[in-house]
């Protein structure tokens, strides 16, 4: 046995009109607690699974075509093909368009 100090962070106060033995009604919340936190201190296990956050704080969008950024993306290249800025590429026009005409 050693002569270390026991370290706890139970409350030591009891009521005196209890017996000296296990108290009436244990809180099973805190002894879950305290037997993981042992669990990780001893290595049993590697962390405790309460103090890890949630992986993401709201749920990706399935379909990206229906994210705002691709809205907008989708209205400008309508914009730029029906006031002629971009075209597809043909026979007559294999090359993109260049703005080099734009000052």
């Amino acid at each position: 046995m050693t002569d270390e100090p026991f370290e706890t962070t139970e409350n030591a106060r009891r009521d005196r009109r209890e017996h000296g033995g296990a108290p009436r009604n244990p809180d099973d919340d805190e002894l879950a607690r305290r037997t993981e936190e042992e669990r990780v201190e001893a290595g049993v296990d590697a962390y405790d699974p309460d103090d890890v956050p949630p992986a993401t704080d709201a749920p990706v969008p399935t379909d990206l075509r229906d994210t705002e950024e691709y809205q907008e993306s989708e209205a400008e290249l309508r914009r730029e093909e029906s006031e002629g800025e971009i075209y597809p590429l043909t026979d007559r026009h294999p090359f993109p368009p260049s703005h080099y005409d734009r000052s």
